[in-house]
């Protein structure tokens, strides 16, 4: 299988990354987390270069991207440590063009004009997104939903959610599961705003008898949880590109900070104990490079247990590379590692996050072998 990435995605890459390093510096990233949490000149940026268009399909007037290619624009982010709310806004745009009958909405993605964010997550749910204790009911003019969902990632920043919901059944049960397109500024819809351990902005988000059209409706009412696995598995390969492209950010730097560090008359590299450590370090960015483009190349068109093992595999051997690489590279920088001005520690705090969101590396494992068993 050829994994060489083609004239036109390099071309993308390298046009992402010139942006990155003259709009977004580590400085200019530093200002914006401070500041308002998200910046609207960066998010301009990402539309004029065509990077939100390109989650959307041709016929909604997108460029119509592939997995491949998102996944490039998401390790140069990860390289850059990018905060704004991208993963968020295209893995809703690939969840809404596999439910169908939302093309305004993706058309609007599609030239910037809209956020998303994506309210899958409860309270006490331990990475189980099929734990939905959300309520949803059918009323006169449609739905009413009840309910409260937590760590939205740039849930205050987001023009819509995408929540799910239970109609009947109990909280583990697969049947029962809708998903719906929420304007967030519907009444009855409050958001709670905090910074989380990286930079990002999340928040918790109450629905206290929220109207909604027939139109929200994602899919089939009440069999909507195959759309959410299959949006969640989407924006897990997402994260693991991103954690390839900080990973790999994260290794150039301790290399080079070993190169010109001096102890005892010489650079720190030229100790044979920290060479191996460097070793180690680069086998394991392989290791987790390879899954992730085994997992791109076969699960768009694997489903069910076949799917799940794919994504679960790459999960969590990315989880346990960002894990390995970040805690080798504090220890590396030494005593700096762990500061605010060194980009190395921030690198680090986002691989802790990417580990733990959407299923951290034990979740992950778990679910491999129950999906393996599955399938033998």
């Amino acid at each position: 299988m050829d994994f060489t990435y083609s004239t036109e995605q390099e071309q993308l890459r390298e046009a992402f990354a010139r942006w990155l390093e003259h709009e977004y510096d580590f400085a200019a990233r530093r200002a914006i987390i401070h500041g308002a949490g998200v910046s609207d000149a960066a998010w301009q940026g990402l539309s004029e270069l065509g990077l939100l268009a390109l989650a959307v399909p041709e016929e909604a007037g997108g460029l119509g991207g592939n997995l491949f290619d998102l996944g490039l624009v998401m390790q140069e982010a990860g390289r850059a440590l990018l905060i704004e709310p991208y993963w968020a806004t295209i893995s809703a745009a690939w969840l809404l063009q596999q439910a169908g009958g939302q093309q305004a909405v993706l058309q609007r993605i599609a030239q910037g004009e809209v956020k998303c964010a994506l309210a899958w997550q409860e309270r006490a749910a331990r990475h189980d997104l099929q734990h939905i204790a959300c309520r949803v009911d059918v009323s006169d003019e449609g739905f009413v939903l009840d309910g409260e969902k937590t760590v939205v990632i740039h849930g205050a920043q987001a023009d819509y959610l995408i929540v799910s919901a239970r109609s009947n059944g109990a909280p583990h049960d697969e049947d029962g599961v809708s998903l719906f397109l929420v304007p967030a500024h519907t009444p009855g819809l409050s958001r709670r705003e905090y910074r989380t351990l990286d930079g990002m902005r999340a928040a918790d988000i109450l629905f206290e008898q929220v109207s909604l059209p027939p139109s929200a409706l994602l899919g089939q009412a009440g069999g909507g949880w195959a759309l959410l696995q299959g949006g969640a598995d989407f924006a897990r390969l997402l994260l693991c590109a991103e954690a390839f492209g900080a990973m790999r950010a994260l290794f150039d730097a301790t290399l080079e900070y070993v190169k010109t560090r001096q102890q005892f008359g010489a650079p720190i590299g030229k100790f044979q104990a920290l060479q191996h450590r460097l070793a180690d370090m680069y086998m394991q960015l392989e290791q987790a490079h390879s899954i992730y483009l085994l997992a791109c190349a076969q699960a768009p068109q694997a489903s069910g247990a076949a799917r799940a093992r794919l994504v679960s595999a790459a999960k969590a051997r990315i989880g346990q590379a960002a894990r390995f690489i970040g805690q080798q590279a504090v220890q590396l920088h030494g005593g700096i590692g762990v500061t605010d001005e060194l980009q190395a520690a921030h690198w680090f705090k986002r691989l802790s996050m990417i580990e733990i969101s959407l299923g951290d590396t034990d979740w992950h494992l778990a679910r491999f072998a129950a999906s393996s068993a599955q399938e033998a």
